[in-house]
């Protein structure tokens, strides 16, 4: 081996020795989930115990042994604990994901249905409680439409991802229909207080979309 050679293997071991590895993103990520997940768990808890109107965000920091400054972090409004969830991320994969030959509805339908499948098997009970407390809340239910609004343009795009020729309004009714669907659904699922299943829900209403 060079001279030259030896000298930028010497370099090379020296910048391994000392190189700094950082803490892996993906902790990170998941550390920043489980706080959430956390403060959530706790803001439900006061929610269904005190009412929505008499829990303030002081009382969910301290249940869920954080400061005020770390609920603000993560949510901006304590309406923003209630209505914030990982579920439109999901689904938007879940539609990309489907295959190229499914209309735009049936790709919805079933990335929804994928969806659900997953969330209702680990957090039923938390989610009946959350739509439950959604509904009976004037506050929460007059911000429905906002963040439906928001919903149905993260789907209609992710539609138009798939099919770039579909027109702009053809993608967003399809997206306004199958929200209508899910809401619909999970209406009957609080009225029956659960004892209905929210997938046998889902799929009847979007059968009702597309009659045989």
């Amino acid at each position: 081996m060079s001279t030259a050679e030896e000298a930028g293997t010497t370099i090379v071991r020296r910048r391994q020795a000392h190189e700094y590895v950082p803490t892996s993103p993906g902790l990170r990520e998941r550390k920043k989930a489980q706080t959430r997940r956390t403060i959530q768990e706790h803001a439900l808890r006061l929610f269904l115990e005190q009412g929505y109107q008499n829990t303030t965000v002081e009382e969910i920091s301290a249940a869920a042994g954080v400061s005020h400054m770390t609920f603000f972090r993560h949510f901006p409004t304590k309406e923003a604990v209630v209505e914030s969830d990982d579920y439109d991320p999901l689904i938007v994969r879940l539609i990309q994901e489907r295959p190229p030959q499914e209309d735009g509805l049936t790709a919805l339908r079933n990335a929804l249905a994928q969806g659900l499948e997953t969330v209702y098997a680990t957090g039923r009970d938390t989610l009946l409680a959350r739509t439950r407390l959604i509904f009976d809340t004037p506050a929460l239910r007059a911000r429905t439409w906002d963040t439906q609004y928001a919903t149905q343009r993260l789907f209609a795009d992710a539609l138009r991802a798939r099919n770039p020729e579909e027109s702009d309004l053809a993608t967003r009714v399809t997206a306004a229909a199958a929200l209508a669907a899910v809401t619909t659904a999970l209406a009957a699922w609080v009225e029956s207080d659960g004892a209905l299943e929210l997938p046998v829900l889902v799929s009847e209403a979007f059968s009702a979309l597309r009659p045989a």
